[in-house]
């Protein structure tokens, strides 16, 4: 075999194996995908799939580390969270509209998470992004900060409220997707304390 078609083999070779080995990206992708149309249904999940597939091998990216295990209790715990957020918040920020009355007052609020790893830091801000009345402006690997812009202050109880609820989803995040290490860490490996609890 020549040269010319050796590189070509070598070149078809690394294509098809990057999805293989970057198969967290490919499913991250993935249930972006389909949170955003917000629909769960097969041909979102193969669309969302094929389309992860198209931007991992067309735009490389160098592999990220992270000390992860998937949990299935804790993953339905957070998703099952993140959807009666989601319709709350809508219920919320429709109600937040259309009443009589003074504007809602928005407010940026600085919120220190646990771990600062890029993946859950990550999913922790675009989870939050994607709850209807709260954005995570801004975030900060090195220190661990996430700023969330929320659009009534006073809906979410003030400046700590919005740090509480930041932190629990951080919380469940960890809990769904993070590794022992990373839970004995930060004090997670116990079970999940109750609702409005936050361990530290």
């Amino acid at each position: 075999m020549t040269d010319q078609p050796r590189r070509r083999a070598d070149i078809l070779r690394r294509l098809v194996r990057r999805p293989a080995t970057q198969w967290p990206a490919v499913g991250l992708l993935t249930a972006v995908w389909v949170l955003l149309w917000g629909d769960l249904s097969w041909a979102n999940v193969i669309a969302g799939a094929l389309l992860a597939v198209v931007v991992v091998v067309a735009f490389p990216l160098p592999p990220v580390k992270a000390d992860a295990a998937f949990r299935l209790v804790p993953f339905c715990r957070l998703a099952g969270r993140f959807v009666t957020d989601l319709v709350v918040a809508s219920v919320q920020v429709a109600w937040t509209a259309l009443r009589p009355g003074p504007a809602p007052q928005g407010a940026i609020v600085r919120v220190q998470l646990r771990n600062p790893d890029d993946v859950f830091l990550t999913l922790t801000s675009v989870l939050a992004t994607l709850v209807p009345g709260t954005l995570a402006v801004e975030t900060s690997r090195r220190t661990g900060r996430v700023f969330v812009h929320v659009l009534d202050i006073e809906g979410f109880g003030g400046a700590e409220g919005v740090r509480r609820s930041t932190q629990e989803l951080e919380e469940r995040v960890l809990r769904a997707l993070a590794g022992d290490a990373v839970l004995e860490r930060y004090g997670l490996a116990g079970p999940a304390p109750e609702r409005g609890e936050v361990q530290t």
